[in-house]
């Protein structure tokens, strides 16, 4: 099923360490939740179509850990893990975040589903430990491949419904 797309997300910088993405989704933030703590769900949105996510380990937890890994299309294997900090089902969820990467780079994630009228505003405020980690996020490339991961998200959730 094609969904059309909620619009973009926007991206703020609210202080020298931080990025704040903000997206509508045309779905109840119960799917919406749940199409981003399931790991077989997630696996069909997080890559953005940019490859093939071969894991998605989630122990939806406090303490628990959760582990992605992409393989980009023409590319080496990229991954990503944390331990979750603070979890309030359907509505928060507070983790740490390691590109392997770069493994000094911890940042820090809150993200916030909140529900009007059916419809979800997803917020994701990314904590850096320092400006210089959270330039070298910004200049990744990642917002392309956010933007992309969202919609796959919300078509995701919608199709739940």
């Amino acid at each position: 099923m094609v969904v059309q797309a909620s619009k973009a997300a926007t991206v703020t910088l609210p202080g020298d360490k931080q990025i704040l993405m903000t997206r509508e989704f045309a779905a109840p933030r119960h799917l919406v939740y749940r199409a981003f703590t399931t790991p077989d769900l997630v696996k069909r949105w997080w890559g953005a179509d940019l490859g093939e996510v071969t894991v998605a380990e989630i122990d939806l937890r406090v303490g628990g850990a959760w582990r992605y890994v992409m393989v980009p299309n023409g590319g080496p294997e990229v991954g990503f893990h944390g331990e979750y900090r603070e979890i309030v089902p359907n509505e928060r969820i507070v983790s740490t975040e390691v590109y392997e990467g770069m493994p000094d780079g911890e940042a820090l994630n809150t993200v916030t589903f909140t529900e009007e009228n059916g419809r979800t505003t997803l917020t994701i405020l990314v904590q850096h430990r320092s400006q210089a980690d959270r330039d070298a996020h910004l200049n990744s490339g990642m917002e392309a491949g956010m933007q992309r991961a969202l919609d796959l998200l919300e078509q995701v959730a919608v199709s739940l419904g």
